[in-house]
């Protein structure tokens, strides 16, 4: 049986380093790729890098953008009030997508996780201290991950905010919509339990 060619190769390992691709995909993507338009694989090679060199972090947020601070922090439509912590700036854009929230945002970079090295220094919890303190935030809404540490996370962040004289609240979890009992887990469910609500 042939071997790929080794820029084939090379490809296909670089490709497989992207989040969401497997092997399989990785190795279709770059056969494509090298059998398509020169022109076509020439436009989106310069789109890969001027998207990276283009889109920053915001220093204020941390959210992706292409300016300096980014728009969400200096629109004067959003509520400076309410501050919604998340763990990366994708989540940032899953939120905006909702169409809900009209605070301002704070990316934490991560969440901690002793297990792989990642402590309270690892992640921008001065910086949201910092803007907590100012007396312009009211509540501050972690919209963190369920999982153990996510959980751990927003129980050391709201002891952090406690100084701050902020309301420190966590967005509730439950059930996707469209979904039926018997796809949840115990957690889940337990979750869905103690966040109901008054219709």
């Amino acid at each position: 049986m042939a071997s790929l060619p080794d820029p084939v190769v090379r490809l296909v390992a670089a490709l497989g380093r992207l989040p969401g691709i497997g092997p399989r995909s990785a190795e279709r993507l770059a056969l494509h790729l090298v059998q398509a338009d020169p022109v076509g694989v020439r436009d989106l090679a310069s789109l890969l890098v001027s998207a990276r060199e283009r889109i920053k972090t915001c220093s204020i947020c941390g959210a992706l953008s292409e300016t300096e601070p980014c728009d969400l922090c200096v629109s004067t439509s959003r509520d400076a009030t309410l501050l919604c912590v998340v763990e990366r700036a994708l989540d940032v854009i899953s939120l905006e997508k909702s169409g809900t929230f009209k605070g301002r945002y704070h990316v934490l970079g991560g969440k901690l996780s002793p297990l792989n090295g990642v402590g309270p220094e690892d992640l921008r919890i001065g910086e949201l201290e910092r803007r907590a303190a100012t007396g312009e935030v009211r509540e501050v809404i972690l919209a963190l991950g369920t999982d153990v540490e996510g959980d751990a996370t927003g129980h050391y962040l709201a002891s952090r905010l406690a100084a701050c004289n902020v309301r420190v609240t966590r967005i509730a979890h439950g059930l996707p919509a469209g979904s039926g009992l018997e796809f949840a887990d115990e957690l889940t469910l337990s979750r869905a339990l103690e966040g109901r609500r008054e219709l």
